[in-house]
Formats: C-alpha cells, structure tokens, sequence
C-alpha cells in the first residue's frame, strides 16, 4: 500500500485509449500515453541520480509534457518544484540556493545562464524544456522504458514545495505532501460535481496551485479531459467552450471574454460550470457575466499553503463578494488577532484554516512554521475575513494590508467597495502610507475607464456621505494600471513603495 498521489491518480482513471488532453495544434493524448511518457520521465530522472524526497527544479514555458513531467516526479517519489518562467535569474538563485533540487529543468534559450547558476547552486544536473516540450529531457525521456515500478511514498511525504507569490517579503517554500494534494482534488471532484463527462477548458499557467493543482488533478481524479491551451486567449477560450462544460480561471479570464461580441448563451451552452479565483471578482463582472451567458461564476478561496478552503455552492446561492463555505473536511474560525478569541457573525478577524489540505510547513523554516500554527493545529492564513449568519465567507484583505489610521482599523477592501462604485472607475487598491499625526494614512490608487475624467477632489467628494471620515482616502492617486503578481494579486507593498512619502518620511 503506498500514499503516492500518482498510485491514486492511476486507479481513478478511465481505459488507457480514452483521451485525456486535446492539445494546441489539434491532435490529443490518451490517458495511457500521457502516463507511459510520465513513466519515460521518471526513469530519466532516476538516471540523472534523482532518488525519492530529492527535488526537481522546473522553470519552463507551459506545454503538455512540462504537466507530464509534474506525474513523473510523482512516479519517482521526487518533489515537484515549478517556478515562474519570469523570474530573474537573481530569484531563481534563491530558490535553489533554498531547495537544493537535485535536477533543474529550464528554457533552451537561457541553457548557458541556468547551467552557470545552477553549477553556482551546486545543483547537479541541468535539462532542457522548450515551449513545445522538446529538449534534452525529452530526449533522454523517450530512450528510457515506458513502465516502471512506482516509488513508494508515505501520505505525509512530500509531493511538492511551492513557493508563496510573494505579495510582501522574501517568497517562502510551502511543503505539500501527497495527502494535502489528494484530499483537496477529491473534495472538489465532489463539490463541484467532476465525472469523466467533464471537460475542462485549461488555460491556467502552470507553476502555482490553480493551474497545476485543482485544475489538473480535479480532472485526473475524476477521468475526465481538459482542452489544454498554452496561455490565455480570449478568442481561442470562446472557441474551446463551446467544446467545453467548465472553465477555471482569474478575474481578467472573465473580464476579457466579456469584450467578445461572441460570447452569447448559445456559445456556452455546454457549459455547466465557471470557476474563478486567486482574486475577488468585481459584483459588475458577476452581473455582467450573469446577463450574458445566464450563468453565476463560482468563486472560490486558496492559498499556496493550503490550496482550496471554501468554495461557493454548486447547487444554491454564489453570493457575489464571498467565497462560500468550508470545503468537505475543512474547518474555518475567524479569530480576533489579539485575544484569539472566535468572533461574531459578521464582525472582521482573521481568518484559520485547519484541515487535510493544509500544508506541512516552510521549507527549512521551522521557527516561521510554528509562528503561522495555533497548537490546536489551525494555520493562520493572514487574510482578514468575516462569516455572514448564512455561513458564506467573506475575504476583506491581507491582515498586513490592514491600515490603522488615527488608531482606529481602517479595512481597504471596504474603501475600494465603496470607490469601485464611483462611475469612471475600473479598479482601485486602497493602502497606508506613513503619516506624521495619524500613524498611517489611508490612501488610493485608481485607475480610470477608457475617456473617463477622474479628478482626486471629485473622488474624494464622493466618498463623503459613503464613508465615515476616518475611513475616506486622503490623497488619490490615478494610475494606468495596478502592480500585480503572477497570481493576478495587486501588489500593495509596491504602492506603498511608491507613494510612501507622500507625506514625508
């Protein structure tokens, strides 16, 4: 008996001739075959030394046989660790310097400068991986076996370390184990109703927990099939809907489909269901969305270090603005961050999590672990949130994004609720900047609709009767366009850093 995911991944799917993937020039791969080549995969990784619990380092453009590659590592009881293809080489330094993989998987193009760095690293092997999945690891895949014995592996081993997006500070590595992978892919399969009638757009990148985690394994634990794509195109999107019955994305996914003039009911009438996450969906895109296809999006809350908590309801309500209840064997409390004390329905605290799906703790960080866990096992996860008496939650911020004006808490997302209704506005971040008499002070970045005029004093004006005066914005700021990271989050820490002396240091 072994706790591989893989093992798991292997006895839910359907007959081996059954189609897995439809891939981007038009030709598709069964289940059969993709495992044969993750099969190939581990034996090569085993050749390079790879041995169970090592690490492998993949930075590579997203392609069919990079997803393989994540079911090898499985298969050689390795742990998976895929990073942005944009990082610097300065970034990937510190993740190898941190993880130590035995093998680094990288771009052709950047071969010369990653096998420098990784010799630097001390990382003993360096492969290539093109944009279409060709390069000496495939080489050296495609001479090896198609069979093998599977590594055994405990549950609470580790499948994967991802590393935090880093929104604020110096990206720490999450320890997945083969058992918060599983549960959480087999808690979706349920809530969100996967069979193998499924088929998924897939459109996601690659390296962070949506594309690769809940997308990926929610269809190979239900034997279903995905349209694979390489990134996102909204026309290429639209087009694979109508061959489609769920697409899982971000906000902008939602955003851009709606400047199509093709989307209309009838282009997505095989579709059952839309999922959005990683950021919180504006009430006009829910609505607009609702007008045009007659169907709700799903939203639904993660973190790198937990994956899935919560998720709307398939079957009743998806109120705009929360991400629904508890996942199926998860727990939640929202504490307040002082006394630790559960608060009341609806009142603002942090938000725990406890549950299969949460992580084992920071790689090599022991210290930094045991501060992120209460001693009854619940993690804090920093988001501030609330719970409504119906039970839906309701993401409000980061903790660290929490503004405390004059003494007094000042919540962003409440700020930003209450600009993002102003007419001429596309989005806003509200944060804190240093301020002389008031600690911090609460201020705003916009950025305006195509042709809208958008004065700081109108803005402000109109936040009079919305919001006490504590609460209202003391300089606005209007910008092209919000900092974000890879997982479409704004990077608040960047404004800070930008407008942070804007009332003297």
């Amino acid at each position: 008996m072994t706790g591989n995911l893989f093992s798991t991944i292997s006895d839910a799917a359907p007959d081996p001739t059954t189609v897995l993937a439809e891939l981007p020039d038009g030709s598709s791969t069964t289940y059969g075959e993709a495992f044969a080549l993750a099969a190939r995969f581990a034996n090569a990784l085993e050749d390079l030394g790879v041995e169970p619990g090592d690490r492998v380092a993949v930075q590579v453009e997203k392609s069919w046989p990079a997803v393989v590659l994540y079911l090898g590592c499985l298969r050689a009881g390795a742990v998976y660790l895929p990073l942005n293809p944009a990082y610097t080489a300065a970034e990937v330094e510190h993740f190898l310097r941190d993880a130590e993989p035995r093998v680094l998987v990288g771009d052709p193009g950047r071969f010369d400068a990653l096998s420098d760095l990784a010799k630097a690293c001390g990382v003993a092997h360096v492969q290539a991986m093109g944009s279409d999945g060709g390069g000496s690891l495939l080489d050296r895949a495609l001479a090896q076996p198609a069979e093998r014995i599977d590594a055994v592996r405990a549950g609470s081993e580790l499948a994967a370390i991802l590393y935090t997006s880093g929104t604020t500070g110096r990206s720490k590595g999450a320890m997945l184990t083969h058992d918060n992978l599983r549960s959480n892919a087999q808690a979706l399969v349920e809530c969100w109703r996967f069979t193998a009638d499924d088929v998924l757009v897939h459109a996601l990148p690659i390296f962070h927990t949506h594309g690769l985690f809940v997308a990926t394994n929610v269809v190979l634990l239900s034997g279903g099939a995905m349209i694979f794509q390489p990134g996102f195109d909204a026309a290429a999107v639209l087009d694979a809907l109508g061959r489609a019955t769920a697409l899982m994305g971000v906000p902008t996914f939602y955003t851009r489909l709606l400047q199509q003039p093709g989307l209309t009911r009838e282009a997505v009438a095989g579709v059952r269901l839309f999922v959005s996450g990683s950021a919180p969906l504006l009430a006009e895109t829910h609505a607009a969305w609702s007008e045009r296809t007659g169907h709700a999006i799903l939203e639904r809350y993660g973190m790198t270090e937990t994956n899935m908590n919560t998720s709307n309801p398939y079957d009743g309500e998806r109120r705009p603005g929360t991400v629904g209840f508890p996942l199926p064997g998860v727990e939640i409390r929202v504490v307040d961050a002082e006394s630790g004390r559960t608060v009341a329905a609806d009142e603002v605290g942090v938000l725990e999590v406890k549950g299969p799906n949460v992580f084992s703790g920071y790689w090599r960080q022991p210290e930094r672990t045991a501060e992120e866990f209460r001693l009854d096992g619940f993690f804090i996860t920093g988001d501030l949130a609330a719970v409504d008496g119906d039970g839906y939650v309701r993401i409000v911020g980061r903790a660290k994004d929490l503004v405390i004006s004059g003494g007094l808490n000042v919540y962003p997302k409440e700020v930003e609720e209450a600009i993002d209704e102003l007419p001429g506005v596309v989005e806003s971040a509200v944060f804190g900047v240093p301020h002389p008499d008031f600690g911090e002070a609460v201020v705003a970045a916009i950025v305006r609709s195509p042709g809208a005029v958008l004065e700081e004093d109108a803005v402000l004006s109109a936040l009079g009767d919305r919001l006490a005066r504590f609460k209202q914005p003391k300089r606005v700021f209007v910008v092209d366009e919000l900092p974000r990271n890879t997982m479409a989050k704004v990077q608040k820490n960047v404004l800070r850093e930008q407008f942070g002396a804007t009332f003297g240091r």
